[in-house]
């Protein structure tokens, strides 16, 4: 049975450990704090999920996602990422990851600045840009007319075809924006962000129930970002 390992089990970490179990995959959880902070929901996702440390996650998953905040990329583990895809959901926001000059003067993408840490590894952006209450709600059946898109950004083709196999398993389709060097377009205050999943299709998003959002949309989307 396939395997999504987490380092990182907060909001969106945990939205995927539910899609991933519902979808029939093996599931295994860290976090900064220790494998038995994570109990109570390892018990609540069931026999499918385990809890460890974020070597032990990374060295367990057929898929890596980092889920942490962008400030915390120097604490993943390297040496059991070599030659893996990936994914990253971060979203630089100074005020809680603390002033990164290459990301403040737009030299990196926070992809890129994983990816400089992880360099013997193939980095996808991907689940950055929805509300994690959002993309519990979305996840649709191949083929459904209101099967939602997300965006996905990398440098290694395989590698976003491999995380692309993960979205479709999940629930969802994707959309290449390209390599990571063009994984801003679908961060924070651009058109992009979150705001398509809703109903209101605006910064209201927090407080708006979940909307499909087509290839079309999203492409729409992606195209309208300015830096």
């Amino acid at each position: 049975m396939a395997t999504l390992g987490l380092i990182g089990s907060g909001n969106i970490g945990t939205t995927l450990a539910r899609l991933a179990v519902d979808a029939g995959l093996d599931v295994v959880l860290s976090n900064s704090r220790g494998p038995q902070t994570l109990s109570d929901l390892v018990t609540q996702l069931g026999p499918r999920a385990r809890a460890s440390t974020p070597p032990q996650a990374a060295a367990a998953g057929d898929w890596i996602v980092v889920t942490i905040p962008v400030g915390a990329i120097e604490a993943v583990p390297r040496d059991p990422l070599v030659g893996r895809t990936v994914i990253d959901t971060g979203n630089y926001f100074a005020p809680r990851d603390g002033h990164i000059p290459e990301l403040e003067t737009r030299e990196l993408t926070d992809s890129e600045l994983l990816q400089r840490h992880l360099p013997e590894a193939h980095v996808v952006k991907a689940f950055n840009n929805i509300n994690y209450r959002h993309l519990r709600a979305l996840p649709r059946p191949v083929g459904a007319t209101d099967r939602t898109t997300l965006p996905i950004a990398g440098n290694d083709p395989d590698a976003k075809k491999h995380a692309t196999e993960l979205l479709s398993l999940l629930g969802y389709d994707s959309l290449d924006m390209g390599l990571l060097t063009e994984s801003w377009r679908s961060q924070l205050g651009t058109p992009a962000f979150c705001a398509p999943y809703s109903v209101t299709k605006d910064d209201r998003y927090r407080d708006q129930p979940a909307a499909p959002a087509s290839a079309a949309e999203i492409g729409v989307a992606l195209a309208a970002a300015r830096r």
